[in-house]
């Protein structure tokens, strides 16, 4: 197993702490190939029994767009609609879609019916391919980083209306809706937590039994 220097660890977890969800783009474009080299580390990521279930859907018509945005809107009203007091005033205040600034949204699936992988390892856990494809996201998210571009993970969705609105299989099941572009700004505190939301725990949760 390769072991590498201290200097590319320390790389990595700087890598790591700088993995901000993005909600907040700029308008300029993404270069094609810079997306593509970034995309394919989606080849390099495990699956359960090598069934690389990962499908991609990338949004280019307006039409397509303005349905997933649609989409948001009527879910993320639902979603305010479950808080009240100071926490709704507080969830009507973050930022937590950038649908309509982000050059490129990719709708990211997987196909639960493969039959690549022969069933290996998913059999007693079909879950494992979902899980799959979030590895996968997260290395196209790490890769995606490294070259300065930002990703925002936007999960405040209808998944079947977004399905039928795509025109996906009945067969795949949205894992993630991205929102990939260069960001306004860098930072290493989570918008969540710079408006008070919510903070990040220090202490990792482990259990012996």
């Amino acid at each position: 197993m390769a072991q590498f220097p201290p200097g590319f660890q320390d790389a990595l977890r700087d890598l790591m702490r700088w993995r901000r969800d993005v909600r907040r783009f700029r308008t300029e474009p993404v270069d094609e190939a810079l997306l593509t080299h970034c995309l394919n580390t989606f080849m390099l990521s495990p699956s359960v029994g090598l069934s690389e279930p990962w499908r991609i859907l990338r949004l280019t018509s307006a039409a397509a767009r303005s349905a997933a945005l649609a989409n948001f809107k009527a879910a993320n009203a639902d979603a305010i609609a479950g808080y009240d007091g100071q926490q709704a005033q507080n969830y009507s205040r973050i930022k937590l879609s950038g649908m309509r600034e982000a050059p490129v949204q990719l709708a990211v699936f997987c196909d639960e019916s493969t039959t690549k992988g022969a069933g290996l390892g998913a059999a007693t856990m079909a879950e494992t391919r979902r899980y799959s494809v979030v590895c996968a996201i997260t290395q196209f998210w790490l890769a995606a980083r490294a070259e300065g571009l930002g990703v925002g993970w936007v999960s405040i969705l209808d998944p079947e209306r977004l399905k039928r609105d795509l025109d996906a299989p009945q067969e795949w099941r949205l894992v993630a809706y991205l929102c990939v572009g260069w960001p306004e700004e860098d930072s290493l505190t989570p918008e969540l937590e710079t408006v008070g939301w919510e903070t990040r725990s220090m202490t990792l949760p482990i259990e012996e039994r």
